[in-house]
């Protein structure tokens, strides 16, 4: 794993547009079928769109119909993190960029095999690299 970045809430306002600021740095989301990855139609790697770390493969995307890009797997185990979250009344379990500590979104247990994992994660904290390493 590479070395934790560490910037300021103001640094990271400075960098991140309004809507990745409040989904990454402020643990919000945004609304259901408004991403750009809901449906998406290219292949690569999505990628924090705080610090660049590799976190999912568009090979492990599926429709999920949930409104959100979902994933059975991420690309690098060592790349995210999951805490548990409690903060709308129910548990679950949050997905961190473990390089960054950007919030992803969530993970459920209602994904398709191999997994059964399904990683409901906001658009606005990727973006996706076309080739792939």
């Amino acid at each position: 794993m590479t070395e934790k970045s560490k910037k300021t809430l103001a640094e990271w306002r400075s960098v991140l547009t309004p809507q990745q600021f409040y989904v990454c740095r402020e643990r919000g989301t945004e609304p259901p079928f408004s991403g750009a990855y809901v449906d998406p139609t290219e292949t690569g790697i999505y990628q924090c769109v705080c610090c660049g770390a590799d976190l999912f493969d568009t090979a492990t995307q599926f429709h999920s119909g949930t409104g959100w890009p979902s994933f059975f797997a991420p690309a690098d185990d060592g790349n995210i993190r999951t805490v548990r979250d409690g903060s709308v009344g129910m548990e679950r379990i949050e997905v961190i960029c473990a390089h960054c500590d950007a919030h992803l979104g969530h993970l459920f247990d209602d994904g398709p095999p191999p997994t059964g994992q399904r990683y409901c994660i906001n658009s606005v904290a990727l973006t996706l690299n076309k080739k792939r390493p």
